[in-house]
């Protein structure tokens, strides 16, 4: 499985065409919208939220409701695109247009890719940099892995995401009594959170950034729970399953790190207390008695439950200008404020649900028979028992 992305900030529609899927999956424009309208919830969400209700249309590789096993092609249209088709048009423009429509950009932003897309493609108009480096584009990221998610739910696997710390303030509360519960509790949090007193503080914390021209970053973690033993590699290290998970998050806008399992805990603490044990009953199977690994050994999967965590850092569009340097004048600024959030971790959760979906969808079709859905699905379930009696 792979897929392409392709739009920009304020152009006519983000696409993404996705292919891989085996053929005969059911799969509906609802599955995919209902991701999209998650990713524009959370507290501390800009106004472009309020100006763009994103609703996937399926335009390629479905019919009545079933992939044909042909590329899926999705499209997003930009309700903002009807105040920006002069300066984001694919037409020529005229020199005496130019001036008024193009709004030249040569301030680059600090934290943004402005300065170093420029320098790399040539661009002395930054807005050729910024329009496609904007998280914006994590909108149909979203929407394939929301069809990624459906792939995985339907082989028995779930996926779901909680935060568990914005600007310092952490939560308390890590465990669930089942995945369904996580999904229902963090879905009526307006911070994506499980602990209560942890979400009003964070609350408080965002708002509190905003007030000071400022903002904040946190700390989300997936959980995926039903993948079967042995899906990635220990043969080849561009296989490992685990490394593909951390690549994934990492290349989520604005993430600096990620970690699996117990993750940097690893390194103070003796090797009795970070491996899990392995355990056997007639029912299970093979087990482990803990899971700090976070569901992995050997860049494998353990049937035990999957656990990573992204940090994403504070946004660096600010009210609060940072110095930066003009590319023609080389004269120091003030950078330029631009339409923000001042917090979007609770909303980077679900961003990190589709990444992580996608990678594990994408090792299982590789991996096992994927041309139809109904051998991928005998082929999955083949392997846990296989497991279980192993």
């Amino acid at each position: 499985m792979r897929y392409l992305t392709s739009g920009e900030s304020h152009g006519p529609q983000l696409t993404t065409i996705i292919e891989g899927l085996p053929a005969g999956m059911p799969i509906l424009a609802s599955d995919i919208n209902e991701d999209l309208a998650r990713r524009q919830k959370g507290h501390g969400r800009g106004r472009r939220m309020q100006i763009e209700k994103d609703q996937a249309e399926i335009v390629g590789g479905v019919r009545h409701g079933y992939t044909l096993g042909s590329p899926v092609a999705l499209v997003v249209h930009n309700n903002d695109w009807k105040h920006w088709t002069k300066i984001m048009g694919q037409d020529p423009i005229s020199s005496e247009e130019e001036a008024e429509v193009k709004r030249k950009i040569s301030r680059p932003r600090p934290g943004h890719a402005d300065l170093n897309g420029a320098i790399k493609y040539g661009h002395r108009d930054m807005r050729n940099v910024l329009e496609r480096s904007s998280a914006r584009e994590t909108t149909v990221r979203v929407a394939a892995g929301a069809v990624a998610k459906k792939l995985l739910s339907l082989l028995g696997i779930e996926v779901a995401s909680h935060v568990i710390e914005i600007g310092g303030v952490k939560s308390a509360v890590r465990t669930y009594d089942s995945i369904q519960s996580l999904k229902e509790i963090t879905e009526n949090s307006p911070v994506r959170c499980l602990d209560k007193e942890a979400e009003q503080k964070m609350m408080n914390a965002i708002d509190q950034a905003k007030e000071n021209g400022d903002s904040i970053g946190g700390i989300v973690e997936v959980i995926v729970e039903g993948m079967p033993v042995g899906v990635g590699s220990y043969v080849h290290y561009d296989r490992k399953l685990d490394a593909k998970l951390a690549g994934a998050i990492v290349s989520i806008n604005a993430f600096k790190g990620v970690e699996i399992g117990i993750g940097f805990d690893a390194a103070h603490i003796p090797g009795s207390q970070v491996h899990d044990e392995i355990i056997w009953d007639k029912e299970k199977g093979y087990t482990r008695k803990t899971n700090r690994l976070g569901g992995f050994e050997g860049g494998m999967t353990t049937g035990m439950p999957i656990v990573v965590r992204g940090v994403m850092k504070p946004i660096p569009t600010l009210y609060k200008p940072l110095q930066s340097v003009d590319i023609e004048s080389k004269e120091p600024f003030a950078a330029s404020i631009e339409r923000s959030d001042s917090c979007a971790v609770p909303a980077a959760a679900v961003v990190a649900e589709s990444v992580v979906a996608w990678e594990l969808a994408s090792a299982i079709v590789e991996q096992f028979s994927s041309d139809r859905f109904e051998t991928l699905k005998a082929a999955v379930e083949e392997q846990r028992a296989y497991a279980r009696e192993f």
